[in-house]
């Protein structure tokens, strides 16, 4: 009997493959989302495109904007709008205000502290 040898196994540069699938079909943040439903023009383009896109299911007509996903038909987007699935994400979004950027300022411990102080109490004490 011989022994074979193996070379080296690698991962065959698969993860880049996999992190590209994982980013490539990312759906809208939910503050992205909220945006979307305030603004008046920007939902009315959503609901009622002016033109047909190919690339999309149902030529992007059937849309649920608080999912950001394209249906291919209105039977399906109806569906949709009736499963628990999406009454769960409409609450989550309509009841939850979108993180803001002064948020995540003041949870790193920056933000603006407007507090009024004396000049004696802005100097500092000599080391003992």
């Amino acid at each position: 009997m011989t022994r074979t040898r193996h070379g080296k196994k690698t991962h065959h540069a698969r993860r880049d493959v996999k992190r590209a699938m994982r980013t490539r079909a990312r759906k809208l943040d939910p503050d992205q989302i909220q945006a979307n439903l305030n603004d008046p023009k920007k939902l009315d383009a959503l609901q009622n495109p002016q033109q047909l896109d190919v690339d999309k299911a149902g030529l992007g007509l059937f849309y649920c904007v608080e999912c950001d996903r394209n249906f291919p038909s209105q039977k399906d987007q109806l569906t949709h709008i009736a499963s628990k699935l999406h009454k769960r994400v409409a609450k989550k979004i309509h009841d939850e205000q979108a993180y803001t950027v002064e948020e995540s300022l003041r949870a790193a411990g920056i933000g603006v502290d407007n507090q009024q102080r004396r000049p004696q109490d802005m100097a500092t004490k000599p080391r003992e």
